[in-house]
Formats: structure tokens, C-alpha cells, sequence
């Protein structure tokens, strides 16, 4: 950079995930700054003329948005940023919006020809009379990050109306088979598959899947990449992330998470779960960690997404 550009990093936000948004936000924020840029840090809190009020004070080139979770990144937050004229760092209005909806992203998917899950839309009321799928599945919101509110359904369980009668994530859940095997990830940088990243909790910590403990607590999961597959496998789960990145129109950085049945006889099968339009960029976050193993060191990923935001 010829002259340093002013950054603002947006972090915290109102959603579940607000204080892992605040760890991405001050990691960012400092890895900018030994980059060369002047940083201003802003907790988007619920107080919207507030923050309107401070951007302008701050008025940054470029804002980076570390926010995760509804308001962050379903669109809400991009859509004020263009009202603002503001350049701002991952996905756009639409791609946030249809990535963050559950149900909108399996469309688009499964018109893109991209394996997903069986599973359908309930409403919460239907939960509470009967599965809406043969047992084992996975009960999840159709707006939240991170896993939050995300159940498996096992064979003779009774937890399913205990779920129902505490929910509250809206009037309707998505309903997927599940899946048995592994859990792997692909970070995406433009059009770029980073390298796949097989998932495994730790056991003995009480995590039945890679869930919010498991993706933000020192020790909670053990990732091992590049992750030991099969050249075809592999082949497959680099080109579906960029086929989904592309599908729903993301730009920067993207993640897509992916379960990988290889439990029985036949060949694996692949499906994919959920693309992340701002994955984590903690100190244990999967796309840094990715970055990294590409020879990308952290303040040059938060450099790049930057000065993409500013390109687009």
C-alpha cells in the first residue's frame, strides 16, 4: 500500500455467537495493524443510529466485518454498509442472506447438482407430535451459525418434545437425515480450494458432533489437515466448495462444511452441510488454519479479504 487505508472492524453484534465475534474482531484488528493499516475497532451493538453515527465518525475505506451469526452475516448488516456506500469485506446483500437461510441454500444447491442431505422445513409444532424423519436425524435452525441449536435424534430417544417445548430459534427447523463418518471443511479464497481439514472432537468432553464447545474451546476438537482421503474424494470435496461458493454468489472467503459417510463397504459419500459466507477467524478458527498450511500467514489473509473488499 502506497498510502495506509483506514479500516473499521466491525465485531460482537447481537447474535449467539457475539463473543466469538469479539475474539475474530480484536484478532483481525491487530493483524491489520502489523499489516500497516489504521484500525478503528466498532461493536455493532443493537443501537443502529449509533453505529450509523460512528462509521461516519470514523469513516473508514473499508469496513471488515467480523460478525457472525443473524445481523452479521444474513445480510442485514451488508445492506447498511451499502446504503452507507461503505466497501466491505466477504459476501454481499444476497449471498449472505440465501447462505445464512438453511433451507434457501439447499435450493440452491440442489439446483447447482450438489449432494445434500434428505430433509425437509417443519414447524415446531410438528416436532412436538412426531419425527418428521426415521431416527437417527439432526434437528437445526434455519438462521443460526456455529451449530448453535443443532440436535442429533437417535433411535429410542424421547428428546425430541423436550427440543420442541424449549425451542427457540423461530417457527420452523430444518429436518436432515444424519449423516455417520466424518466431518471435514474446505476454506475457499476467490475461486480457490485451500486444502480439506478432517474435524474430530475430543473425546470424553461430551460433544456427539463438532458443536459450538468443540469449534471454540481450547481442546475441543483435533483437526488433522490436509485430511488423509482418497485422491477422488478429495478431488470431489475441493471442487464442491468452489461449485457452492459460486452457486450462491460469495465473494472473498468462504467455508463449506461437509459430512463424509466412508463407515461402510461402498464407496464414501459426500454431503454437504452449510457454507460459512465469514467463517471464524479465532486463534483456533478452521480458514486461517487452512491459510496457513497454504504459506499464508494470518495479517496476509486479513490483508487479502481487505483489499478484495476494496476491488470488488
Amino acid at each position: 500500500m502506497t498510502t495506509a487505508r483506514r479500516v473499521t472492524v466491525l465485531m460482537g453484534g447481537m447474535s449467539s455467537e457475539r463473543e466469538v465475534s469479539l475474539v475474530s474482531g480484536k484478532n483481525v484488528a491487530e493483524a491489520l495493524r502489523t499489516a500497516g493499516y489504521i484500525v478503528s475497532e466498532l461493536d455493532a451493538s443493537s443501537d443502529l443510529a449509533a453505529l450509523v453515527s460512528n462509521l461516519k465518525e470514523q469513516k473508514p475505506d473499508v469496513v471488515f466485518n467480523a460478525l457472525h451469526g443473524r445481523y452479521g452475516e444474513d445480510g442485514c448488516i451488508q445492506g447498511i454498509l451499502e446504503w452507507m456506500k461503505i466497501p466491505y469485506t466477504h459476501s454481499d446483500v444476497r449471498a449472505s442472506a440465501v447462505a445464512m437461510d438453511k433451507a434457501a441454500a439447499r435450493a440452491v444447491f440442489l439446483a447447482a447438482g450438489l449432494p445434500v442431505a434428505k430433509g425437509k422445513v417443519v414447524s415446531i409444532e410438528e416436532l412436538a407430535k412426531a419425527d418428521p424423519l426415521p431416527a437417527p436425524y439432526v434437528i437445526k435452525p434455519l438462521n443460526e451459525g456455529s451449530s448453535v441449536g443443532v440436535y442429533i435424534i437417535r433411535e429410542g430417544s424421547d428428546q425430541r418434545k423436550e427440543i420442541a417445548a424449549n425451542w427457540s430459534y423461530g417457527p420452523y427447523a430444518l429436518a436432515e437425515e444424519f449423516i455417520p463418518g466424518r466431518e471435514i471443511t474446505v476454506g475457499v479464497m476467490g475461486d480457490r480450494a485451500l486444502t480439506i481439514t478432517d474435524i474430530t472432537p475430543t473425546p470424553g468432553q461430551g460433544h456427539d458432533f463438532y458443536d459450538y464447545d468443540a469449534k471454540y474451546k481450547t481442546g475441543g476438537s483435533t483437526h488433522v489437515l490436509p485430511a488423509q482421503l482418497d485422491e477422488t474424494t478429495a478431488q470431489q470435496a475441493l471442487e464442491a466448495s468452489v461449485k457452492a461458493h459460486q452457486a450462491l454468489g460469495c465473494s472473498g472467503a468462504s467455508r463449506a462444511d461437509f459430512r463424509l459417510d466412508d463407515t461402510g463397504s461402498g464407496p464414501a459419500r459426500l454431503v454437504l452441510l452449510e457454507v460459512n459466507t465469514q467463517p471464524g477467524m479465532t486463534a483456533t478458527s478452521l480458514l486461517p488454519e487452512q491459510a496457513a498450511w497454504c504459506g499464508i500467514s494470518y495479517p496476509e489473509l486479513c490483508s487479502w479479504l481487505t483489499e478484495q473488499a476494496l476491488n470488488k
